[in-house]
């Protein structure tokens, strides 16, 4: 499967490539085995996603060929289909740094990478931490993990963005398929990830991969919105900060609607949320904050009060 591989004498074949694929993906660290830096970068918090373009999906030979690893086969993805998995991620660190992968090319634990079972060598995939809400995409060029329990194998880098360096945690992956990328849809809010809320008469059809619905509520009483501003939706980006955002709509009646919904749950943000036109949707923020904490403290209370996924975005 790498050129690695392909130099290993026949007779050994099957066993080399074992080793291959376990010595190019193994899970976080345990048992001494791997881990992390002893001190990382200073600017690590600052990596940026992987960014998506649309790359050759081999369907035959190399990294697109069925294999076996420890008795169990896998049949790799070889055509551009959309794919999602729920389970746990596990990462790799040092001890892998700067070998190969399956892909043929060089691990490296700061980048925003990836190992995956049988999707197309490279893909991209948005990886979701359902305990904080936070999403990286990462580029897939590896094999593995080859642990039943397991769907994904992250870089260092990854697992860092993602806060999943303690250990094994659960997550949720979803593939950035090439017509995407092409289409340019994959994009949300400008490369930072949203969430499009699916509220209001007005509203068009949006992708399901998209959705993430709204519980209705009673319409506030006049008395319940006094501090609430009159709606103005400002055609520019929001300033610098941390920003939440709770939604996003094709049409400006259901921007306000969750607006009034969430200054009525949360009166104190009332001054905070605003609605901004971009690229064709409104979408419902609040902020601006100065600290991510600050932002995710809210993100937390507006998941808790309107059964949401807001999302805390970084503007500078």
């Amino acid at each position: 499967m790498t050129e690695r591989a392909a130099r290993t004498p026949a007779a050994g074949y099957a066993l080399a490539l074992i080793v291959l694929l376990l010595a190019g993906c193994a899970s976080g660290p345990r048992g001494g085995r791997d881990g992390g830096p002893a001190q990382a970068p200073s600017d690590l918090g600052q990596l940026q996603d992987a960014q998506p373009r649309v790359e050759t999906i081999r369907s035959s030979g190399g990294t697109a060929k069925p294999y076996t690893v420890l008795g169990r086969s896998y049949m790799p993805i070889t055509d551009d289909r959309p794919f999602r998995e729920s389970g746990l991620a596990s990462w790799y660190g040092t001890k892998f740094h700067a070998q190969s992968t399956a892909s043929g090319e060089p691990y490296d634990m700061y980048a925003m990478t990836a190992a995956h079972k049988t999707l197309p060598l490279p893909s991209y995939v948005r990886v979701r931490n359902p305990a904080n809400g936070r999403e990286a995409i990462v580029r897939v060029n590896d094999r593995g993990p080859f642990h039943e329990d397991r769907v994904i194998d992250l870089s260092y880098a990854a697992a860092y963005k993602l806060d999943l360096l303690r250990g094994v945690a659960p997550v949720e992956i979803e593939r950035i398929t090439n017509e995407e990328i092409r289409a340019g849809n994959w994009q949300r809010d400008g490369g930072a990830a949203i969430v499009v809320a699916a509220n209001g008469p007005a509203d068009v059809p949006v992708p399901s991969a998209m959705v993430v619905p709204v519980v209705a509520t009673a319409r506030a009483e006049p008395s319940a919105l006094a501090a609430l501003p009159p709606l103005d939706v400002a055609n520019d980006a929001p300033g610098a900060g941390f920003w939440v955002q709770l939604g996003a709509f094709s049409q400006p009646g259901g921007a306000s609607s969750l607006r009034e919904q969430a200054a009525r749950d949360l009166p104190v943000l009332a001054t905070q949320l605003k609605v901004f036109s971009e690229r064709g949707l409104y979408r419902v923020q609040a902020g601006p904050f100065t600290s991510r904490e600050a932002a995710q403290g809210t993100a937390d209370q507006l998941r808790a009060s309107l059964q949401l996924s807001p999302l805390v975005l970084e503007r500078r």
